[in-house]
């Protein structure tokens, strides 16, 4: 990165006491900047690092430990902070880091399995940066590899994308070029530092130009899980409260910044430039951001083209374009319409062969108009064709879909199908506008690519469910994967559902919040105390106990009617006999007092949701009591074998202690089937309504026991 260090000290000879990056309380002044690097470059070299991971959490130390490796000729692997914990793992073995550096006790790193062995501390721009020694097989890098940045792209194990310094400065230099950067400019970097686009676009690009880069407060409120983790208020405030006059989006997190501005926000004084990418965005969401005098202007790029290949400006602004390409990269259109780029492309894979094509194939289709704006049509793999022969590419159906307020995302399928179907996310459940959002789509689209029926997704498209990437891009196939059973059904007997995707749509965003309750989100990543893991089965052993009971009260007072259900009752019967004796053979395990806890009452929490049971089937319909069931098994389902083997190696404790989670992540996922079933012969109106009413119910009770976990809990201590 000599190109980026020379302007740096071109700036700090001409400029010293000028700003150069800003993160919480503390400025770096340009000649400040370079003596921070110069520092770091020194630790680096005593330190030998052959591939250094940058553990940090978003900071100056951050900025500084990066542009010392690179002009250390150190390949450099940021671990983005969204990603999970099995994924930044395989980033680390994938490249073959040998030092990661990490920030006090890891910070939002806090998940991995940090070694014992240090190989030295030192204080960087107020962050406390260890360096630590990690076992690495050589990953066989390709030569002149200056970064390894990971992106999750459309599959679980992120690929790392080999970029040489040349290409990183070749792109830095374009976007100072073609976006006009110069000294008086202030760049809000409102993604992590992570993302190779806001790696060059927010640090270099601003460096180069002798501009001044905020570090803003990164965590999931600014996007980076999904929009609807996002402040988008306190980003305007961040904007206007910083002067800033730079900033970068993906499309949701614009989408939600419009919202706010609509809503009456301000907006930003001093902004001038807003540039989005990441994802397909709607023309009418870019017509409502420039109704509110947001400065919005579409690109396009990828990973493997150094992040940003064509770019709309104040200069040269074409809607439904991506703009033009930019210097340093050149595009041709395949026969197949398949998008080619050379210039700043990838050298290879971790792992893989070097690549010595210098045209890469996108995947991306478009075409170039005359006046050299590229259009994007679509993924080339994920073009449809429907029953009558009309290919749809579905990011455009889904780019008007969330261009309405009442729709925060949307996937769009129908391969083969007479007509098309999506799974939308509401920006609020229970949103009765969703259906007049889908109409006024449809009004903007020809006839066959109008969607005709959708279902509610049970929650966001987001990294962390593996439903989306880091730049907002859905996953169309895990989407389809998860719901395809579902969408089968929207082209049965015209759309209609049966009672067990009724309840299951119908209690989405119940299920939604108890699975982001904290304590049940820390037990599936292993991020518990012992304390706490005893804490959670004692609880559990207070409610298990009662399954038998409560499963043979409901069959005793269901009507003749439903004697099927009664006999159907009786096979759960069997299924549930002595699983509150696991637990307490779990708790043993622990070294808990096992018979403490057996002769112990529950907390109000437990007590009450087993008193509601209870009398839902003594006073009022007694097959609610399904709902129940639904509650306690799905949420098993979804996280019991998550929780069980990630507990399992942070608590450093035996497979005996763990024989409740276990059992029930696989015994529930057969009775899930079963209950399917059985839910699915109840042909009452009100058996139904029950069994719904009483799920919401129950998932808020069940809530509750999590939620008064959480609030017992002390904070988590890390290693150093």
């Amino acid at each position: 990165m000599k190109g980026v260090y020379a302007a740096i000290a071109e700036h700090a000879a001409a400029r010293p006491s000028a700003p150069a990056v800003i993160g919480g309380e503390v400025a770096l002044r340009y000649a400040e900047l370079v003596q921070a690097i110069d520092g770091a470059r020194a630790w680096l070299a005593g330190a030998r690092p052959q591939v250094l991971g940058l553990a940090l959490a978003d900071s100056l130390a951050w900025v500084v430990l990066d542009l010392a490796a690179l002009m250390e000729g150190i390949p450099v692997v940021p671990l983005p902070p969204f990603f999970s914990t099995t994924q930044k793992r395989h980033a680390l073995r994938d490249a073959g880091v040998d030092r990661l550096a990490t920030d006090d006790n890891g910070g939002t790193f806090a998940d991995l399995p940090w070694p014992e062995r240090v190989s030295c501390t030192i204080t960087m721009v107020s962050t406390t940066v260890t360096l630590r020694s990690l076992e690495a097989m050589p990953a066989g890098l390709p030569e002149g590899t200056a970064k390894v940045t990971y992106t999750s792209g459309t599959t679980g194990a992120p690929k790392g994308v080999c970029l040489d310094a040349d290409a990183m400065e070749s792109v830095a230099t374009s976007l100072v070029r073609t976006c006009a950067l110069g000294p008086g400019d202030r760049h809000f970097a409102a993604l992590p530092l992570a993302t190779l686009l806001e790696n060059i676009g927010g640090v270099y690009a601003p460096l180069i130009a002798g501009a001044c880069t905020r570090i803003g407060p990164i965590d999931g409120r600014l996007g980076a899980a999904g929009a609807h983790e996002f402040d988008a208020s306190a980003l305007l405030r961040a904007l206007d409260r910083n002067a800033a006059t730079t900033v970068i989006l993906v499309p949701q997190m614009l989408t939600a910044l419009v919202d706010a501005l609509e809503g009456g926000a301000p907006t930003p004084e001093r902004l001038r430039f807003v540039a989005v990418g990441g994802a397909t965005v709607s023309a009418r969401l870019l017509e409502r951001a420039a109704a509110r005098g947001l400065p919005v202007y579409e690109g396009y790029g990828l990973s493997e083209c150094g992040s940003v290949v064509a770019l709309n400006t104040s200069a040269s602004n074409r809607r439904g374009s991506v703009g033009r390409v930019l210097p340093h990269a050149a595009v041709r259109i395949a026969d197949d319409g398949e998008i080619l780029v050379s210039g700043a492309t990838l050298l290879g894979y971790a792992g893989s062969q070097t690549i010595t094509s210098h045209e890469w194939p996108t995947g991306d289709c478009g075409w170039l108009d005359a006046e050299g704006y590229l259009h994007i049509s679509g993924r080339k793999r994920d073009v449809l064709i429907t029953a009558f022969g009309r290919n749809v590419a579905p990011e455009w159906v889904e780019s008007e879909l969330v261009a309405q307020p009442a729709i925060a995302q949307a996937a769009v399928f129908g391969e083969a199908r007479p007509w098309l179907t999506a799974v939308v996310v509401p920006r609020t459940r229970g949103d009765s506008g969703v259906a007049r959002a889908v109409a006024a789509a449809n009004a903007a689209l020809p006839d066959y690519a109008r969607v005709r029926a959708w279902i509610e997704a049970d929650e966001h498209f987001t990294t962390a469910n593996g439903l989306a990437t880091a730049n907002g891009r859905v996953r169309r196939d895990a989407i389809r994967a998860r719901y395809e059973g579902r969408l089968s059904l929207l082209y049965q007997e015209g759309g209609q559902m049966n009672c067990y995707d009724e309840l299951f749509t119908a209690t989405a965003h119940e299920r939604a919040t108890l699975l982001s309750i904290p304590f049940i989100r820390d037990g599936a990543a292993g991020r518990l105390r012992l304390h706490d893991y005893i804490a959670f089965l004692s609880q559990a052993y207070h409610h298990v106990k009662h399954t038998l009971p409560l499963l043979m009260a409901c069959a005793a007072r269901l009507p003749e009617r439903l004697e099927w259900l009664r006999q159907a009752l009786v096979e759960y019967v069997t299924e549930e006999v002595g699983h509150q004796e696991w637990i307490l053979d779990d708790l043993r395990a622990c070294g808990a007092d096992a018979e403490a806890v057996r002769n112990g009452h529950p907390d109000l929490p437990a007590e009450l949701m087993v008193a509601y049971a209870y009398d839902t089937i003594a006073r009022g319909n007694p097959v609610g009591f399904l709902g129940m069931v639904l509650v306690l098994e799905g949420t098993s389902v979804e996280v019991a074998s998550r929780a069980a083997e990630a507990l399992e190696r942070s608590l450093a404790l035996p497979k005996a202690a763990f024989t409740y989670l276990t059992s029930h992540g696989s015994l529930d996922q057969e009775h899930t089937k079963f209950y399917e079933s059985l839910v699915n012969r109840l042909e009452d109106a009100g058996d139904r309504s029950a069994v719904i009413r009483c799920a919401r119910r129950f998932y808020r009770l069940y809530g509750d026991i999590f939620r008064a976990l959480d609030a017992a809990r002390q904070p988590l201590e890390v290693a150093a």
